[in-house]
């Protein structure tokens, strides 16, 4: 993996995981909350996020093998998802979420799952997962996907100042920006599985 497809790797995560979307929520959730609970939240939903991402990169080809699917065939799949989840995105579609629980069981769910990692992402890092070739590229594949959820832990830790910043409607606007990226990169991956099995079936 060169430093180019390292840094695009990380790109490409960062936008699947939607920063704007998930301080939203983030927002919307902890606005009760003092500041050490939202640091200690923001903690929280970064580490486990890293561990779903890390068991979904380890897992994925063993998931292709045992239930017979192609790479191909759900690369197609996960571009349809990720579709959906960018049009709602620039639709605006209200993101206020009404959650009970601890700080504790939030953390995991619903914040870490679904909302950061989504099906679209989970659908990303099991294709991606699949088709790493080496130790030494997995290695660098999870560092890449690592600092991309690193830098949206940090957004949360710091939301409070980016609401300030920009306000709701920058995040509103962000989230669009995002949901057309989004866009882009699923009929990139629609496209690419479709034309992959084309070729396999000519």
């Amino acid at each position: 993996m060169t430093v180019t497809d390292f840094f695009a790797l990380f790109v490409k995560f960062f936008f699947l995981l939607t920063p704007p979307f998930v301080i939203s929520v983030f927002l919307a959730v902890a606005q009760n909350y003092s500041p050490q609970e939202k640091a200690s939240l923001a903690l929280r939903i970064t580490v486990a996020t890293l561990l779903v991402s890390t068991v979904l990169l380890l897992c994925g080809g063993y998931i292709f093998s045992v239930f017979g699917i192609t790479i191909n065939a759900f690369r197609i799949g996960t571009g349809a998802i990720l579709f959906l989840t960018s049009v709602s995105l620039v639709r605006g579609e209200d993101s206020a979420l009404k959650v009970k629980g601890s700080l504790h069981s939030i953390a995991v769910v619903p914040m870490a799952i679904p909302i950061t990692v989504g099906p679209a992402t989970v659908g990303a890092l099991v294709v991606y997962g699949g088709e790493i070739n080496g130790f030494v590229e997995w290695i660098a594949s999870f560092c890449s996907i690592a600092l991309a959820i690193l830098c949206v832990g940090f957004l949360l830790w710091s939301s409070a100042y980016i609401e300030k910043a920009i306000g709701k409607n920058g995040l509103v606007v962000l989230s669009k920006l995002t949901g057309l990226i989004l866009a882009a990169l699923s009929s990139q991956m629609i496209f690419d599985g479709a034309k992959a099995l084309l070729f396999t079936q000519n």
